[in-house]
């Protein structure tokens, strides 16, 4: 009966080892970046025409684009934007988002200057387009009338600062369209926020009614690599979006199969990559039509994710304004749970997100008390060995009686070796006797593996356990032990519990056992600190349990 404890061990081995190719994943070599060309060139107007959206109102093939007239062949000025949360590069070709930066957060800890980049152009052809299309007859150049993402609009200024003590700032983006159609674009940035605001206001002088919609999406010019040794591929990069109540993943893969094409009220739509993403946030009361295409420029493929507002029209001398949320920054779960529902459904737990989160929650709270993420796991530990206190104590009973009657057992074992049943009736006697449960030692493991499956993606996915200290040199316990310490000490605690338990009978199950040390200290070099700090500080208290527990029942014996 005890032979179901080695088959847990081999369970949580390979659990262990599926984790740890997910942990490859997600420290695989980035995706190989698609060409482009200067900050101040985006892409020629004629491969960039083919990202401007299908009128809602024109009948057309699902994932196909309308053939749409050449646009002013400017490129556009670029914009530098500097807040205390964000640095943007905007292009005044249709206001373009062409980069952004994130000061606070930087690629590692040894490059403190180098802030994260989630928009690039330069980079993986990742970019934030939003635009107008007016609704006109089959055949007459709407782009006269409203500014899509290829019109240049004109600035007053290359350069806008959230000065010192300025809680706002407001970069305005004007376009002067034909009969006297205005519509100035603006983006506002708040103090302290990743979010921001973008606004449409047309001006109508025209003798007309001006009718149309807003545009919002983003292009990902995603490639394919190699990846890990392992898995064959990186860590999640991709499009989702929002409404319903519904969270829906779309991998690259996926937009290139099927298109989006849904009409909903409110959600959003992102891309999003591990610990960041960038978000279209519609108005949560207003109609909203989600696409997604596929375009090409220059051979370099782009992946677009969008939504369109309903269409408004606008009296002759009067004003229209569309209004839109645009989030380019960290997961921070609180942050987007204010701003949007369902945005922190990007935290991504997988399936273990009922375990991960009130995990994640109690980290929090106990964060709130003694400001180390590295603490803040120990004290975590405790409270959970504190939780199972009972049930483990039960279980450690078991396994000392357990050793207490090995010599017995081991004795059966040799009088019955040719007569299993025997053997089995024989040692269920002893069993009852001692009233020893053959299988309370499983208990200890069965408790472990959600818990630590939990920890593990909430470290993964958690950014604000990013780059989080301990001491020593455990500078980011999210990732892998630099020297291996942990790892080592994880290793000897797991021998010294082995010692505290009765082997198993079967001499094959013996060996077995004894090799289980160094496989999960070799499998826990390349897991994030944090959970390896998890795993020794469960041994250690596991230890001094078993150990008083042993110590009591060996005394009475």
């Amino acid at each position: 009966m005890d032979s179901q404890r080695p088959f847990l061990y081999l369970t949580l081995l390979f659990m262990l080892f599926l984790i740890w190719t997910t942990w490859q994943q997600d420290h695989a070599p980035k995706p190989p970046v698609a060409a482009a060309s200067s900050v101040t060139a985006p892409a020629s107007v004629d491969g960039a025409a083919q990202e401007v959206p299908v009128q809602s109102s024109v009948a057309a093939i699902p994932g196909q684009v309308a053939p749409v007239p050449a646009a002013d062949n400017g490129v556009g000025q670029t914009l530098t934007v500097r807040t205390d949360t964000l640095v943007l590069r905007i292009n005044t070709r249709g206001g373009e988002i062409l980069e952004t930066d994130l000061p606070t957060y930087p690629v590692s800890l040894d490059t403190p200057d180098k802030p994260v980049k989630i928009l690039d152009l330069n980079g993986r052809n990742y970019v934030a387009q939003s635009g107008l299309q007016h609704q006109v007859a089959e055949g007459i150049d709407a782009k006269s009338l409203a500014p899509d993402h290829l019109a240049i609009y004109s600035a007053a200024q290359t350069e806008y600062t959230l000065a010192e003590g300025q809680n706002e700032l407001i970069v305005p983006l004007t376009w002067q369209g034909a009969n006297g159609v205005t519509v100035t674009k603006r983006f506002v940035f708040k103090r302290g926020s990743f979010l921001v605001n973008v606004e449409h206001e047309v001006n109508n002088q025209s003798t007309s009614i001006w009718s149309g919609t807003e545009y919002r999406q983003l292009k990902h010019g995603y490639a394919a690599n190699a990846g890990s040794l392992l898995s064959g591929v990186q860590a999640y990069v991709g499009g989702a979006y929002f409404h319903d109540g519904k969270y829906t993943k779309l991998s690259f893969d996926d937009l290139d199969e099927k298109p989006v094409n849904e009409t909903v009220n409110g959600g959003w739509v992102a891309m999003q990559e591990h610990y960041f993403l960038s978000a279209w946030i519609p108005q949560q009361d207003q109609e909203t039509q989600y696409y997604s295409m596929v375009s090409q420029n220059q051979g370099v493929k782009g992946y677009v994710l969008g939504m369109r507002s309903a269409v408004q029209q606008i009296a002759p001398g009067a004003t229209g304004v569309f209004k839109t949320g645009f989030y380019v920054g960290p997961k921070d779960q609180d942050m987007l749970e204010s701003i949007a529902t369902g945005l922190d459904l990007t935290v991504d737990y997988g399936i273990f997100a009922f375990i991960s989160k009130p995990i994640f929650w109690l980290m929090q709270m106990i964060h709130g008390v003694v400001g180390n993420w590295g603490w803040t796991i120990i004290f975590l530990t405790i409270l959970i060995k504190l939780a199972f206190f009972y049930p483990s104590a039960m279980s450690y009973k078991s396994m000392a009686k357990m050793k207490a009657v090995s010599p017995k057992l081991k004795e059966i074992n040799e009088r019955y070796a040719n007569d299993p049943q025997g053997k089995q009736k024989a040692m269920m006697d002893i069993y009852r006797k001692e009233k020893i449960n053959p299988l309370g030692g499983c208990l200890p493991i069965l408790i472990q593996i959600p818990v630590f499956m939990g920890l593990y993606w909430v470290l993964l996915e958690s950014v604000e356990l990013r780059q989080a200290p301990w001491l020593l040199w455990y500078k980011d316990l999210s990732i892998m032990d630099p020297y291996f310490v942990l790892p080592l000490i994880m290793g000897a605690s797991m021998w010294v519990q082995q010692k505290l338990n009765p082997p198993p009978a079967d001499p094959m199950q013996q060996k077995i056992f004894q090799f289980m040390p160094i496989i999960f200290t070799v499998m826990f070099l390349w897991f994030p600190a944090g959970l390896v700090l998890y795993w020794v500080v469960n041994n250690v208290l596991s230890i001094a349990q078993q150990w008083f527990i042993n110590k009591k029942i060996v005394g009475h014996a």
